[in-house]
């Protein structure tokens, strides 16, 4: 686990770019915070980096989106779902069990039971008294994906 503070929206699309370039296929990534913290900003970011042309946009109504990059990447948002029998019905564990290219799950939190053994967490939190900065937290569930925090730890600090 390792944290890394950003000072604005332009850090944060840079920290995200980052991640995208050391980010797997085959990768849960599970992404924590409230209204306005950046969640969707960073899976911009990230889908920007591994080749999604237009725009990436928060799937809060439609709950999933899929876009087409270097590799897949299926965007959920589970803020309106109510219940993990809401999971099947929008296919959740087809793209979650054996997930092919990237998946981001925003408001993951609600469902954990749901979730993969092994994922990647990121956590954006803001910080009392600023608007812009961010404390982003990465993190995993699992053995998986230890070296991959490990290594992005290097990574991102490395130019510091």
């Amino acid at each position: 686990m390792f944290t890394h503070i950003t000072q604005s929206p332009y850090g944060t699309v840079k920290l995200a770019a980052k991640v995208a370039q050391r980010v797997r296929e085959g990768t849960v990534i599970c992404l924590e915070g409230g209204l306005g913290a950046g969640k969707t900003l960073f899976v911009q970011s990230m889908a920007r980096t591994l080749g999604v042309q237009g725009e990436v946009t928060s799937p809060t109504f439609n709950l999933m989106s899929v876009y087409e990059g270097f590799c897949p990447i299926v965007h959920f948002d589970l803020y309106r779902l109510h219940s993990e029998e809401e999971l099947e019905d929008i296919g959740f564990y087809e793209y979650t069990d054996f997930p092919e290219g990237i998946v981001f799950i925003e408001w993951a939190e609600k469902f954990p039971d749901a979730l993969p053994d092994d994922y990647v967490t990121i956590k954006i939190d803001r910080m009392k008294d600023s608007r812009n900065l961010r404390r982003i937290t990465f993190s995993c569930v699992g053995e998986e994906h230890k070296d991959f925090i490990d290594e992005l730890e290097e990574f991102v600090t490395k130019d510091e």
